[in-house]
């Protein structure tokens, strides 16, 4: 049974893995789309300038590099199951702001909702996946005796 944990592990990993490398492959398109989706709320503004200034990009560039890095080594570390458990909860914030942001069906009329209501559903699937692997963490361990030798 601990083998069938560690292949669904990694196989689930590699979806995180993947598009982390695509969003850091096509910084530009993910950043335009970042850019469209999320606004930065005016109490925040002075702050993203001071970082846009430093790193010498725009705040969707940075969150574009942040986010596919972020996939990346989530998806590595749950993959070999290193801290699986903490990025595991990371990644259920981390699924829940995109389906906020990315996957507002809510937003959208009727027939033209479908698209993002399945992908919306998509990302409740994984959440729910992700809290299993914190739930389990290393996976089940072997029953020991209770009260040991008596």
């Amino acid at each position: 049974m601990p083998a069938l944990f560690t292949f669904g592990r990694v196989l689930f990993a590699v979806l995180f893995i993947y598009t982390g490398a695509t969003k850091l492959f096509d910084i530009q398109q993910t950043a335009d789309f970042i850019g469209a989706k999320v606004a930065i709320p005016a109490l925040l503004a002075p702050y993203t300038a001071q970082l846009e200034t430093m790193a010498g990009m725009t705040m969707p560039r940075i969150l574009a590099i942040a986010a596919g890095s972020f996939e990346i080594l989530s998806g590595l570390l749950i993959a070999v199951n290193l801290f699986a458990r903490f990025f595991a909860i990371l990644l259920i914030f981390f699924v829940l702001a995109s389906t906020f942001y990315f996957h507002d069906f809510w937003n959208q009329p009727s027939p033209d909702n479908a698209k993002t209501l399945i992908d919306a559903l998509k990302n409740l699937s994984i959440i729910g996946a992700l809290f299993m692997i914190a739930g389990y963490g290393r996976g089940p361990r072997d029953s020991e005796p209770a009260y040991g030798d008596v």
